[in-house]
């Protein structure tokens, strides 16, 4: 394994094939990098953290710090990464907390650009990318082949949706819909991303009843529960159409509109 030789590996640290360690790198206790993870220089990784086989560290990347949550006492948690993300410089993922379940957990790839911040007890899915600065609260959820904007900020608790698009420097302070553009401080929802949509793979008929169903919701003089009726009646049955409303009815916070 190519170590270099300022850099310190904990005797409680394991490591994996072709794992790769760069100079004043620090490797500490109870961190588990499977094959094929490269650190690049300056990265301080502590534990109890796993990552899976094939991330990517750019120098200064800080993983597995206790987190900023003054509940926190010191208690065992955990970070847990999934296979081939990309951490950008200076970026910042932290372990859970008790009352998070203990643990926050990022899927697979997934990119996170330069000056990201996950905080404890998030959990965030696969295909998702962080722009420059953005930024999660604790306990947020961020789904699969969401997008967050530069400069974008979570409060804590909130959702983001499948697909979702967060522009930048917008402020997220209610859950953000999936298949939407959420822009703004506060942020607004400016209806569906039809090119992220496109460039994703969906059809043009999914597409249609995507923008139907954010037309009932966003456009009509119906209040929420109320557009959600009519859905269900117009466009129930299909599986994107299902999820967004599961998504909006076991919404604590409320949704963006």
């Amino acid at each position: 394994m190519p170590i270099h030789p300022t850099a310190i590996i904990s005797p409680k640290a394991e490591l994996g094939r072709n794992v790769s360690v760069g100079a004043y790198s620090i490797i500490g206790d109870e961190v588990i990098l499977h094959d094929d993870n490269q650190v690049a220089s300056h990265c301080v990784i502590e534990g109890p953290a796993e990552f899976g086989k094939g991330n990517i560290f750019f120098p200064f990347v800080s993983a597995g710090q206790a987190p900023h949550d003054l509940k926190y006492r010191g208690e065992k948690s955990l970070l847990r990464v999934g296979e081939r993300n990309t951490f950008r410089e200076f970026s910042t993922y932290h372990r859970g907390t008790e009352p998070g379940g203990g643990i926050t957990a990022i899927g697979s790839d997934n990119l996170f650009m330069a000056q990201c911040h996950v905080a404890h007890d998030c959990v965030i899915g696969n295909h998702v990318i962080f722009a420059n600065s953005a930024g999660l609260a604790g306990h947020v959820i961020v789904e699969d082949h969401a997008t967050l904007g530069a400069y974008s900020g979570v409060h804590q608790f909130c959702r983001i949706g499948k697909y979702a698009f967060i522009g930048a420097s917008s402020v997220v302070v209610k859950d953000a819909l999936p298949y939407a553009r959420s822009v703004g401080n506060h942020a607004k929802c400016y209806g569906q991303n039809t090119i992220g949509l496109q460039r994703q793979g969906f059809s043009k008929d999914e597409i249609r009843r995507i923008s139907h169903a954010f037309k009932l919701l966003l456009a009509s003089r119906l209040n929420t529960t109320q557009a959600l009726e009519v859905i269900k009646q117009e466009l129930s049955g299909f599986a994107e159409i299902e999820y967004l409303i599961q998504f909006i009815e076991s919404s604590q916070r409320g949704v963006t509109k």
